[in-house]
């Protein structure tokens, strides 16, 4: 059904990429959320009052509180569509994490009401009144709550949205703790022990697992990840691709959103090819990938020296160095020489590991040290540590 209303109310709903056409689907996915989580909770708290449950009244409640989120979704759609400005020039998708930090909120606070509920009811058992419209009721959610899963993961993958995303692990665990309430319902009568408040803290459990999921997920975006590696690979590729770039490195991918993306790369050049011509062939590569890939590209040009004998030796020495101070892990790359009258400049950027223990003081030291030209040397190295294509 879902499908179909997508297919019918957005246009062009097999571009992934475009905003409208994310904000369309984010609509439909909350639309539908919104009136299957309240019809669950009219039908779940009014049984749980009958019944005297305090589990059934709880998971009425979270079905509520899901409603409330998929509002939240869809409003948090909207804002992340609006066009970039004077005050955020990178424009506003990431309002959609900024919600989706709030539905974690929410669901974790949900989780401590329905905590402190049910270590009442195990303090204070009063028996549950056992009707099979009880069962019924949570028997139905369970499946609609399957298929409330089935849907948002499908397109939260489809369309990259963390809020739908958001939804299906609620749906996941909401599923989850209907059908314990259901089999406390059921087992309690039998057993002449009341598994409510029992019930209730699993549930809770479930619910306060759910918000750590969704909120450690949203503060990886807010405060930034490394990107896919498939999209760092796909950019070095199309950029070594052209006949004037020697080799690429130092790329930094960052986003302001699912479908914003800025990029830039340092690629090296020939230091002896016509300027202008590179220059050119620099520009189609960033319109390419601005227009195939979705990515804001910005290319450096690293002239090199190719066939200089000089900076070939002095490379070769300063290569085997890192080699051997590094043991394997360093690596050096924007290498070029300066000669002086009365010493050499040797510049060049060296990267290390995250867990490199050594300073930047250090790492000169001991470089000079095992480095011997016969010439004084001035070296200055630009410490880093790898971007995503140089950790894999």
């Amino acid at each position: 059904m879902v499908g179909w209303l997508i297919r019918k109310f957005v246009p062009d709903w097999q571009n992934t990429k475009k905003a409208k056409v994310r904000q369309g689907v984010g609509n439909v996915c909350g639309i539908v959320g919104i009136v299957l989580n309240l019809f669950l909770f009219a039908g779940k708290y009014i049984v749980g009052l009958i019944v005297q449950s305090v589990s059934i009244r709880a998971d009425g409640l979270n079905n509520l509180t899901d409603a409330a989120s998929n509002i939240v979704s869809i409003v948090s759609f909207k804002l992340a569509e609006k066009p970039a400005d004077k005050e955020h020039p990178y424009g506003h998708e990431r309002s959609e994490y900024i919600a989706s930090l709030f539905v974690g909120l929410g669901v974790a606070f949900l989780g401590y009401e329905t905590l402190k509920d049910s270590i009442l009811k195990i303090l204070h058992p009063t028996p549950i009144d056992f009707q099979w419209y009880t069962v019924a009721v949570l028997v139905l959610s369970i499946v609609i709550k399957l298929v409330m899963f089935v849907y948002n993961r499908r397109y939260a993958l489809r369309y990259d949205s963390s809020l739908l995303m958001a939804a299906a692990v609620d749906s996941r665990s909401d599923c989850i703790g209907t059908t314990a309430v259901l089999i406390s319902t059921c087992l309690s009568p039998l057993i002449h022990f009341e598994l409510d408040g029992y019930m209730g803290v699993i549930v809770s459990l479930i619910i306060f697992y759910s918000a750590y999921d969704l909120l450690k997920s949203v503060i990886n975006d807010l405060i930034g990840e490394a990107p896919n590696p498939e999209t760092a690979h796909e950019l070095e590729n199309r950029v070594l691709s052209n006949e004037y770039v020697l080799g690429v490195h130092d790329l930094r991918i960052h986003q302001y959103g699912p479908t914003v993306s800025y990029a830039t790369v340092h690629a090296e050049v020939n230091g002896h090819d016509d300027i202008m011509q590179v220059h050119n062939a620099i520009d189609q590569i960033e319109r390419q990938v601005r227009e195939e890939m979705g990515v804001d590209l910005t290319i450096h040009m690293d002239p090199v020296l190719v066939d200089d004998p000089l900076t070939r030796s002095y490379l070769s020495k300063f290569e085997s160095a890192t080699r051997v101070l590094g043991q394997g892990h360093w690596s050096l790359h924007d290498f070029r020489i300066i000669p002086g009258h009365d010493e050499i400049t040797v510049d060049f950027d060296l990267v290390v590991p995250f867990d490199e223990h050594r300073s930047e003081e250090q790492i000169e030291k001991q470089l000079l040290g095992y480095v011997r030209t016969g010439r004084k040397l001035n070296l200055q190295v630009t410490v880093e540590h790898p971007t995503l294509s140089m950790q894999q």
